[in-house]
C-alpha cells in the first residue's frame, strides 16, 4: 500500500499531480485541498501528499490528500454504499473537509447534494451511516485548511452541549468552539460547559 509520497513536482493540473519519486513518476488524483497545497510549489520542487491506492476492475489510482485527517474522511466516505472514490474526491474538492464533516454532523442533506454527482438518496444514505461517526470535537479539530487542531478528547458531554447551544439559535461551528473554550476554561460538566460557553458567546 502506498500511503504517503514525497518528491518533485513535474505536473501540476487542477484535478491530478505528478511527483517523481526517485526517478518514478506517480500520477496522483488530488483532492481540493492537497491541489492548493501544491500549488505552492514550483515545478521542480518537492511536494508531498498523503494517498490512498485504489485497485478495481477500472484499473489501479492513486488518490492524494492535504494530510491525514482528509484522507480519513475519504475513507468513511467511501465506507457508504454508493460513494465511489471519484465521487468521494469530487465532494472534497467541492467543500473543505471542516464543511463536509460539519454538514454530515448536522445530517445538512440540502448542502451535501451540491457536490456535483452527489444525489439526495446518497446524500442522505451518507448521513444515516457517518452521522454517528461524527463527532463536535472532529468539528472543532478542524481549521481552516482541514488540519488537526489540539482539541480535549470527545466525549458525549461535548456534544449533548453542543446540542443544547444549538437549540438556543447558535450555529454549529459558533457552539463548538464555545465549547472548546469553555472546556479549556476548567468546565467539567455539561452544566458547566454551557454556562461558560454562553458567558464567552
Amino acid at each position: 500500500m502506498i500511503g504517503y509520497l514525497r518528491g518533485k513536482v513535474l505536473s501540476l493540473r487542477p484535478e491530478s499531480v505528478i511527483l517523481d519519486v526517485n526517478g518514478v513518476g506517480y500520477e496522483v488524483v488530488c483532492s481540493g485541498a492537497a491541489f492548493s497545497k501544491l500549488s505552492g510549489v514550483r515545478t521542480g520542487e518537492e511536494g508531498e501528499v498523503y494517498t490512498y491506492l485504489q485497485v478495481s476492475e477500472q484499473g489501479v489510482a492513486l488518490f492524494g490528500f492535504a494530510d491525514l485527517r482528509e484522507k480519513e474522511l475519504f475513507l468513511r466516505l467511501t465506507s457508504v454504499q454508493g460513494v465511489g472514490a471519484k465521487l468521494a474526491i469530487a465532494a472534497l474538492s467541492s467543500m473543505r473537509p471542516a464543511d463536509l464533516t460539519e454538514a454530515i454532523y448536522t445530517a445538512d442533506v440540502k448542502r451535501l447534494t451540491a457536490v456535483k454527482g452527489l444525489g439526495k438518496k446518497t446524500a442522505e444514505r451518507i448521513v444515516l451511516e457517518l452521522h454517528g461517526k461524527i463527532s463536535a470535537d472532529e468539528i472543532i479539530g478542524t481549521s481552516e485548511g482541514g488540519m488537526p487542531a489540539v482539541s480535549a478528547p470527545r466525549s458525549q458531554d461535548d456534544d449533548d452541549a453542543v446540542a443544547a447551544l444549538m437549540n438556543l439559535g447558535f450555529t454549529k461551528q459558533e457552539s463548538a468552539r464555545a465549547v472548546e473554550r469553555a472546556k479549556a476554561a476548567g468546565a467539567g460538566t455539561i452544566e458547566e460547559i454551557i454556562g461558560l460557553a454562553l458567558r464567552g458567546m
